[in-house]
């Protein structure tokens, strides 16, 4: 009796996973081929370089600073030497401050990160979204964000019918 159930129990769950209507696509492949999306990307990293070289001047500003405190450090009186090691030390801090306002998670670069980025992202998924529900589709899966995924058929995978969507 319990092996009837358990048979039954198996066939079931086979069936239900079988009918289930799935695609894949590949996000990833699907946002390269909006020009809007690689723009977006390419004045990110602009502004990302122009952003770095100038936390980079600051700390070799202050690394030059250390160097010159260093020379004539044994010139100095205690309280001169405290003064100067504490103005690098300020320095050192605003600097870092800096460089949290530009790349931290709540930096200027991530506010314009979501700025350029979101827009597509909801068309993107929007597009995805309603090409499945028209195909009838109940699951979507996204070959790119899913690393351990080992094989799908080119059958399911959907990525070019949206991408012909977003044109």
């Amino acid at each position: 009796m319990r092996k009837l159930f358990l048979t039954c129990v198996v066939a079931v769950m086979s069936l239900a996973a079988y009918a289930q209507n799935y695609m894949v696509v590949d996000s990833e492949k699907i946002f390269k081929s909006q020009s809007d999306y690689t723009a977006a990307l390419a004045t990110l990293d602009e502004l990302a370089r122009s952003e770095q070289k100038k936390v980079d001047e600051k700390f070799a500003e202050i690394e030059s600073l250390y160097n010159r405190y260093m020379r004539v450090k044994s010139s100095m009186t205690l309280t001169q030497q405290q003064a100067q090691e504490n103005e690098i030390l300020k320095r050192e801090q605003e600097a870092i401050a800096y460089q949290e306002s530009i790349f931290g998670n709540e930096g200027t670069l991530m506010q314009r990160r979501v700025e350029l980025i979101q827009p597509i992202q909801k068309r993107v998924f929007s597009a995805i979204e309603s090409y499945a529900r028209e195909q009838g589709f109940d699951l979507v899966i996204d070959s790119a964000s899913n690393p351990t995924l080992i094989y799908r058929s080119e059958q399911v995978d959907k990525t070019q019918a949206v991408i012909d969507r977003l044109k």
